[in-house]
């Protein structure tokens, strides 16, 4: 077990994790120490810029019996962003091939067909061995790994709480908004 996980537990089948709280002169937590290039333009995506919001992290597919979550996930987004929520979007092809499009593709698809504004980053691998180094962490902190499209991870503001949900938790789930809630505050 990794020394920064602290804690985890389970409840009602979340997995729930702890991690050190980061020193308040730190600017970005180590948990977001990542960047991407961002799906919509192409540019770099430091996930710091996100310090001090919610994050809500779901692995996304185009071809999928999930996709529709696409609709909740914005909604949700255009509702508590101003609160301080952040959907983050991780377009990959890991499961059932389902995201086969590239970047320009995913992007149009997005926005055409759900009117997705949330931030996504460019098409990644989250599964397995070379998955990219921030679902690694995320699924060391947690215990828990996607197994299908649309899996979620909800982070708290400071990045030392992370609770892992399946595809089948829709972005409406009264459980997912309470712990969206309590995160918020």
């Amino acid at each position: 077990m990794n020394a920064i996980l602290k804690r985890w537990f389970c409840i009602a089948g979340l997995i729930v994790a702890s991690v050190p709280p980061v020193a308040a002169t730190a600017a970005c937590p180590p948990l977001l120490e990542h960047t991407f290039t961002g799906l919509q333009d192409g540019q770099p995506l430091p996930l710091c810029q996100y310090a001090g919001k919610v994050i809500l992290v779901v692995n996304t597919a185009s071809y999928c019996g999930f996709t529709s979550q696409y609709d909740g996930l914005e909604k949700l987004y255009a509702r508590l962003k101003d609160k301080g929520l952040v959907v983050l979007g991780f377009p990959s092809n890991d499961f059932g091939e389902q995201e086969p499009g590239n970047n320009k593709e995913i992007a149009d698809f997005c926005r055409l067909t759900y009117g997705v504004e949330f931030p996504m980053v460019g098409k990644t691998v989250v599964k397995g061995k070379l998955a990219n180094p921030f679902y690694l962490r995320l699924a060391e902190i947690t215990g828990s790994r996607p197994k299908w499209n649309f899996h979620k991870y909800l982070i708290n503001r400071d990045a030392t709480q992370v609770v892992a949900y399946t595809s089948l938790t829709k972005p409406d789930d009264p459980d997912l908004l309470k712990k969206i809630d309590e995160f918020l505050r």
